[in-house]
């Protein structure tokens, strides 16, 4: 049996599981982790993350004989090191902001437009590479001019396994420094930055093999976004997923980029196969409920939650809930918006109010599929809102669309192990093992409700206050 290993490092915790090779989980680990925060700026050591990997690694292996593993991490987290591969600082996670001074220089040098033409991306904020390379610049220079090369944290845990220096581009997508079109580094922006092209890793495709750990084939990864796609079986036309956990994320593959527009603020980026895919996020879905949950029913489980929301009607008689606790993102963008309760009245109950939160997410999803335009015959949903079946069926009739949930539900860590049982000879294809491996558990289809007032309440209440 040759056994396949999938590794997902999450902002907070790593996950490793463990896959046969008929897609079958055989086991998994996790290594929670917490980060160095301090107002804008969030660290770790970079070091701590291959120590956590290694373990991961170590503990499967002493079970299973691992044949190949492949590796998906968060986009924009930084580690900059001198030429023999030692970290000259902390790594720079992606949520760190400090950088908004320089993401506004690069703003104001190159305009929305020029960095969404070549690199897909129509924001410019400090959360991508080139601004943080520019802070370092600009309040580092003892390691700025130290640094000979530039990691983010896929690229990083493949350095310490192999010791190639290689990076693949569904990664690089949002650096803003990496042209999506020709798939090679953007020199007007890199010359901005004060960054030289040999510091940054060579480009080899997602799914590529490159050495060896241990006897174990080490594969290049994708983004996590991407590989819970693949792991979902998002591979085909007509189908996308959603992944309701903390924040709401819809992923949307593509097989062009987008022309660009100036009331549209969705990324895109290189997917697997080497076309495209379009990333919808808001800052709030999952966490409303658990913070709802936490200070006014903290007697109440999830489940107990559902059953209250049940006995509601659809619509939640007439109240409104916009779930802005952390601010806005898509479809309108706007920082400083704050969640409200709207339409109380003296017959609303505890029920309506939970009923209210999960018809407010729905809606979020609906605005965001008719923001981008997204036509689909089936959405895979994924995240600990795929466990609420009332909570699917609302999401089904708010859009019409079919929902799917997955038997499995750590779609990262097999998006993964697929990458790597491909790139093995394992797997003929990512879609072959996909229609292996991305097992259907539960069906939701529209069940007639209607929702249009509920949106339309919804769609009126966030105008009128955002």
């Amino acid at each position: 049996m040759k056994y396949l290993l999938g590794i997902d490092v999450g902002t907070t915790s790593l996950k490793a599981a463990v896959f046969d090779e008929n897609a079958v989980c055989k086991k998994t680990v996790t290594k929670d982790y917490t980060l160095s925060v301090s107002g804008d700026t969030v660290e770790f050591d970079a070091d701590k993350y291959w120590e956590l990997a290694s373990e991961a690694i170590d503990e499967l292996s002493s079970d299973f004989n691992i044949y190949a593993l492949s590796i998906d991490t968060q986009c924009e987290t930084m580690i900059v090191t001198d030429k023999d591969g030692n970290p000259l600082r902390k790594a720079i996670v992606w949520l760190d902001n400090r950088a908004a001074d320089q993401a506004d220089k690069i703003k104001e040098h190159f305009g929305e437009k020029k960095v969404y033409d070549v690199t897909g991306q129509p924001e410019i904020t400090a959360t991508w590479p080139a601004s943080k390379l520019l802070w370092i610049r600009e309040n580092e220079p003892s390691v700025f001019s130290k640094i000979s090369k530039v990691f983010l944290l896929e690229d990083w845990l493949l350095y310490r396994l192999t010791g190639r220096f290689v990076t693949e581009p569904t990664l690089q997508s949002s650096t803003i420094y990496f042209d999506i079109h020709n798939r090679t580094w953007w020199e007007d922006m890199l010359d901005f930055i004060g960054v030289q092209k040999g510091v940054l890793p060579e480009i080899i495709p997602c799914g590529t093999a490159i050495g060896e750990y241990k006897g174990i084939k080490i594969v290049t990864g994708a983004i996590d976004q991407i590989a819970g796609a693949i792991g979902a079986g998002v591979v085909k036309k007509g189908i996308i997923s959603e992944m309701t956990g903390t924040t709401m994320v819809v992923f949307v593959p593509s097989d062009t980029v987008p022309g660009y527009d100036v009331a549209s603020k969705i990324p895109c980026h290189i997917n697997y196969d080497g076309k495209y895919c379009l990333l919808l996020w808001t800052p709030t879905a999952g966490i409303a409920l658990k913070w709802f949950k936490n200070n006014f029913c903290e007697d109440y489980d999830f489940k107990a939650l559902d059953s209250l929301a049940d006995k509601v009607p659809a619509g939640s008689a007439g109240l409104t809930f916009l779930p802005y606790l952390c601010g806005a993102t898509m479809p309108k963008y706007n920082p400083d918006a704050r969640g409200v309760f709207y339409g109380l009245t003296m017959e609303h109950t505890r029920g309506h109010f939970v009923r209210s939160i999960l018809e407010s997410v729905a809606c979020m999803l609906k605005a965001g599929l008719d923001y981008g335009g997204i036509d689909c015959d089936e959405i895979r949903t994924m995240g600990g809102g795929a466990q609420s079946p009332l909570w699917c069926q609302i999401k089904a009739d708010m859009t019409g669309k079919t929902l799917v949930t997955l038997k499995n539900d750590e779609t990262a860590c097999l998006g993964s192990a697929i990458l790597a049982g491909v790139a093995a000879g394992v797997f003929e294809s990512v879609e072959k093992a996909c229609d292996m491996a991305a097992e259907r558990n539960k069906v939701y289809t529209p069940s007639g409700k209607d929702y249009s007032d509920c949106y339309k309440r919804y769609c009126g209440l966030d105008e009128k206050l955002f």
